[in-house]
């Protein structure tokens, strides 16, 4: 900044300035129309500056967008709480589950009736038995499904999983997939839930609510071996 710029910004009055200058001659406002429409003034008859229309409609505008934006977190947080809730529920349900088979209706049940999916489903690799219900995998069919060797959940759309909800997958538009570990040596599974929605589960939502029920079929899934 050269001397000449830094004189002109010395020159140019602070906004304390200009207040203390109207509060010193509120005349020099109330007598210039043209400033006061700039600003969506006006003067009554009274000789007391009002807001006109367009000062009004600023107002009502700002006024509007914080309505907005508090009923939006006010939904959001209910939304969250609601599918919290659904959350434990459905974890009191399947930890009540006798056996594997039972364990996948249940699975489907809950995404039916708890979430209003069109399908739940339990998928294990081999080798080895698939236990009564779930999905038959083939070893590598996990990291086909997902993408991803390293990758642990995927929401959105993903065609590759669609064999897992058999003749509902036509219905499924956007899915939920969370990859399990089970027994030890560890078998490599899926938990996924489909929707008819394709907004129902988008790539940028969070998954943890979903990796959670998935931890819970994990541990119950372990109390049986697979016969």
């Amino acid at each position: 900044m050269d001397a000449t710029q830094a004189k002109a910004e010395d020159r140019e009055p602070s906004a304390e300035a200009v207040r203390r200058y109207l509060l010193d001659d509120p005349a020099l406002l109330r007598g210039d129309a043209d400033l006061l429409a700039e600003l969506g003034l006006k003067v009554d008859g009274g000789n007391v500056v009002e807001f006109g229309p367009a000062a009004l409609a600023r107002v009502h505008a700002a006024h509007r967008e914080e309505s907005f934006a508090r009923r939006y977190l006010e939904a959001t947080a209910q939304e969250n709480f609601a599918a919290q809730a659904q959350t434990h529920g459905a974890v009191i349900d399947l930890l009540e589950a006798r056996n594997h088979a039972d364990l996948a209706r249940r699975v489907d049940e809950l995404a039916q009736r708890r979430f209003g999916l069109v399908a739940g489903a339990l998928a294990l690799e081999g080798p080895g038995r698939t236990p009564a219900g779930w999905r038959m995998l083939v070893a590598g069919q996990v990291d086909l499904i997902l993408g991803d060797s390293q990758r642990l959940e995927a929401m959105g759309f993903q065609p590759t999983a669609l064999g897992l909800f058999g003749d509902r997958s036509g219905q499924v538009q956007s899915t939920a997939l969370v990859r399990m570990a089970i027994w030890e040596p560890a078998r490599q599974g899926l938990l996924a839930f489909g929707s008819t929605d394709p907004h129902g589960f988008t790539a940028d939502m969070g998954a943890e609510l979903v990796a959670f029920i998935a931890r819970v079929v994990e541990r119950t899934a372990e109390r049986w071996p697979v016969l």
